[in-house]
């Protein structure tokens, strides 16, 4: 079997359905298979365990679908030949998230809202990316989304939305980021993991790694941004969404369902 067979039959596998039974007790039986060991790349804490079946409650009491919001940079990394558009990553990690959510949407009529909330302004702004690379981007994934609909359960929704989408105008934006900047104060020091991260991301501009503070001014912006991008109300904090996640975030309110089977690589970036 080459590669093209080998793909091509993963995809109709997801077709199969899987024969699963309603339990008596739906909603447990949706959280069980949410927290599944599985795809969880890491443990839950307590207070994520009871988000999600306080979420789970929410929806299923009101008969709508699971809204799982996954949180990634509108982006393929620069550093790749396949940049700006996506690659067989975002393609893998899509079959992989169908197979997660799967069983839920054969056992719940409603379904499951998977959607992708992507930075996509802020990386112009941080990584140097122009606007025609990220909408390169989008429009790509957004192609894959759709031809994975044909092997996709008929209630599972895939969506990308731009946290752009979050305001008024590009000139809230730039306001909003410049007050958050403001009241945000520069890192003292920043660690390993930090350091790497912005060198594999970022593409400086001519002149940006003269200044010996160039490290802590982008990580002092990524943390103004998150706060007004928490501050928008879509994706922190919401009693109708469970966030997911790569890897595990600070806060560990994400499931953290790494991007296939066997890897917890950014399919953005890797």
């Amino acid at each position: 079997m080459n590669a093209e067979q080998y793909i091509k039959s993963e995809l109709e596998k997801l077709k199969t359905p899987l024969g699963l039974a309603k339990s008596d007790d739906l909603e447990a039986q949706i959280v069980q298979l949410l927290l599944s060991k599985k795809f969880r790349k890491y443990s839950a804490n307590e207070a994520l365990i009871q988000h999600v079946k306080d979420v789970v409650h929410f929806c299923v009491s009101r008969n709508q679908p699971i809204n799982l919001t996954f949180l990634h940079g509108a982006y393929k990394l620069w550093r790749l030949d396949e940049a700006p558009e996506v690659d067989f990553a975002e393609l893998f990690s899509l079959m992989y998230y169908t197979k997660y959510v799967k069983p839920i949407c054969e056992i719940y009529e409603p379904g499951v809202w998977f959607d992708f909330f992507v930075d996509d302004w802020i990386v112009e702004i941080m990584d140097n990316y122009a606007p025609e690379e990220i909408e390169a981007y989008i429009k790509s994934y957004q192609a894959v989304i759709d031809y994975l609909k044909a092997f996709q359960p008929a209630n599972l929704k895939m969506t990308i939305t731009p946290v752009s989408s979050a305001f008024v105008s590009r000139d809230e934006f730039d306001t909003k980021l410049a007050e958050s900047l403001a009241n945000t104060p520069m890192p003292s020091a920043l660690d390993e993991k930090d350091i790497a991260t912005i060198e594999l991301n970022v593409r400086p501009a001519e002149g940006q790694k003269d200044d010996p503070l160039w490290r802590e001014k982008l990580a002092r912006l990524e943390r103004a941004y998150l706060a007004i991008k928490g501050g928008t109300g879509y994706h922190k904090g919401r009693e109708d969404k469970i966030l997911t996640f790569s890897q595990p975030l600070p806060s560990g309110s994400t499931i953290s369902l790494g991007t296939t089977k066997s890897s917890i690589v950014k399919f953005w970036v890797g």
